[in-house]
This record gives structure tokens, C-alpha cells and sequence, in this order.
């Protein structure tokens, strides 16, 4: 049996923290001329890394733009107290999940922020059928999870 997450219902730091997610989206359409897809972000920067890449040049906004990712939580942390932050144990099914977002961002040409940040504000079509599939299957999942699974 799979144990049921706490789910509050937080509506003042969602907005906030919505109001950032699209600033930061806006900022590095406007600065970069880029998306702010994490996956292309991350691994255009791993990329970016490799001999003889002609888009080597790429890499510093990239790495400061995860930088920057990982910095956040640590600095919210040190001004609001202890974040409480649960990491599943069950390392098998971590390591199937991360593969097929993986595969999935692969296949998509995109991740769930890109799509569903970016590709919406854009108006692609592409990503309005991304975030409906994603979107859709997350639902029926959560369903199963909880109310069929047990």
C-alpha cells in the first residue's frame, strides 16, 4: 500500500511562486531568445560541454540558470526555517519514473515546464496536445493510485 501525501491546499505561495516561474520564463525568452524548458536547459548545458561543440558559448547561462535551481530551495530555506521535503525510499520505482519522464521528454521534444510554462504561452499546438497527454495521464494515475490500487 502506497502511503496517501499531504496535499495542502496553499494558495498565496502557489501564486507567488506561479508569478516567478513566468517571470523567469519571461526573462529567459527576453535575455536568451530561449525557452525555459529545464530539460533542454540541463542538457543543452551537458552538451554545450563537449569537444568541439559549435555551441560551446551556450553553456554559461545554461549552468548558472541550474545554478540558480538548486541555490533557491537552500536560500528559501535559510530565510523561511526548515522546508520539509520527503524523499521516497523506493529506489527501483524512482529509477523507472526518471527514465520515463526521461524517454518522454525525449519523445515529447520537451519537458512538463516547457510545454506547459512556455509552449502554452506560445500558442503551440504541439505543446497544448503535450500538456493535455501528460496532464490526463497524471490524473488517471493519481486515481488508480489512490482509489484503486489499495
Amino acid at each position: 500500500m502506497l502511503p496517501i501525501v499531504d496535499t495542502a491546499f496553499t494558495p498565496w505561495a502557489s501564486l507567488f511562486g506561479g508569478i516567478l516561474i513566468g517571470l523567469s520564463a519571461v526573462m529567459v525568452m527576453l535575455f536568451f531568445g530561449r525557452i525555459a524548458g529545464i530539460v533542454g536547459i540541463s542538457s543543452g548545458a551537458m552538451s554545450a560541454l563537449m569537444p568541439a561543440n559549435p555551441r560551446a558559448a551556450d553553456w554559461v547561462w545554461r549552468l548558472t540558470f541550474i545554478a540558480g535551481l538548486l541555490a533557491a530551495p537552500l536560500l528559501v530555506g535559510t530565510v523561511q526555517g526548515n522546508i520539509q521535503q520527503t524523499v521516497p525510499t523506493n529506489i527501483p520505482g524512482m529509477i523507472l519514473a526518471g527514465l520515463l519522464v526521461g524517454i518522454g521528454t525525449t519523445i515529447g521534444s520537451g519537458c512538463t515546464s516547457g510545454h506547459g510554462v512556455c509552449g502554452l504561452a506560445r500558442l503551440s499546438p504541439r505543446s497544448l496536445a503535450a500538456v493535455l497527454t501528460f496532464m490526463g495521464f497524471a490524473a488517471v494515475t493519481v486515481f488508480i493510485i489512490r482509489h484503486v490500487w489499495i
